[in-house]
């Protein structure tokens, strides 16, 4: 089984869309799980925190899993994953996460794509606030656990998703060296237009990525308007389903 972690140079790059779209390649020919260990910003349906970009995620990997397989951790304010886990008397530990990822191999899935949140150093817990005796030994000097320790530690390929805005070059170099420094692979990137403000010099910005990263670019996606050349409306799934045919997966599965 292949296991890609999806990384990103900020909040809302598209780490959401971008995993979609290799969900949809990948599956036209392999079993594919998609997961996405901790999300906030999520509505309580019945007795259960949903995730909006956990939906989408159901809906293209095809490994039978259920929104909760896909999204064990959930939080019902938008704000860094540490402050609504403090708000709520939890601590997320890696233990947890690797435990809700060990039901993954359950699905044989030949695929499984892991979706991160934020950028590559997101914070799950800051154990200064908390007991610190069972963690002192597993942690960073600052004693904050990152959901980049849990990549680190089932020595996950990353990718890397690009927003293509003023300041991606020095984003991009700066999480790109810090996987590295973290002893993993960042195997390749897609640059991203996630904004309807196109950036200035963007195909310059794209070459000069393509020569500083040495990774490969799978995509190079462009912001997709509401409707399509017929003035169709398109919604999120038609525009997942477009940017998945223009991802090349072959870097990744050699």
């Amino acid at each position: 089984m292949k296991n890609f972690f999806i990384t990103a140079t900020d909040t809302d790059a598209g780490k959401t869309f971008i995993s979609c779209a290799l969900l949809k390649a990948f599956s036209q020919s392999y079993k594919v799980a998609a997961f996405k260990p901790v999300a906030a910003g999520c509505e309580l349906e019945g007795q259960t925190l949903i995730n909006e970009d956990a939906k989408y995620l159901f809906e293209f990997a095809n490994a039978g899993q259920s929104l909760n397989e896909i999204n064990p951790i959930a939080f019902t304010e938008a704000i860094a994953p540490h402050i609504a886990a403090q708000k709520n008397n939890q601590i997320i530990t890696i233990e947890e996460i690797t435990k809700h990822f060990k039901r993954i191999s359950a699905t044989n899935a030949d695929i499984t794509l892991i979706e991160g949140a934020g950028g590559w150093r997101l914070p799950l817990t800051n154990l200064n606030v908390v007991d610190t005796k069972s963690y002192s030994k597993k942690t960073n000097s600052l004693n904050t656990i990152y959901l980049s320790d849990f990549a680190k530690q089932q020595c996950f390929d990353v990718i890397l998703v690009v927003n293509m805005k003023l300041g991606c070059l020095n984003h991009a170099l700066l999480t790109y060296e810090t996987i590295k420094a973290d002893g993993l692979n960042c195997i390749a990137w897609v640059a991203n237009n996630a904004d309807a403000d196109e950036m200035h010099y963007l195909s310059e910005n794209i070459a000069s990525l393509e020569q500083l990263l040495p990774m490969p670019k799978i995509a190079e996606l462009g912001y997709v308007e509401d409707h399509d050349e017929q003035g169709n409306l398109l919604n999120l799934s038609e525009k997942i389903n477009r940017a998945a045919q223009q991802i090349d997966i072959r870097a990744l599965l050699s």
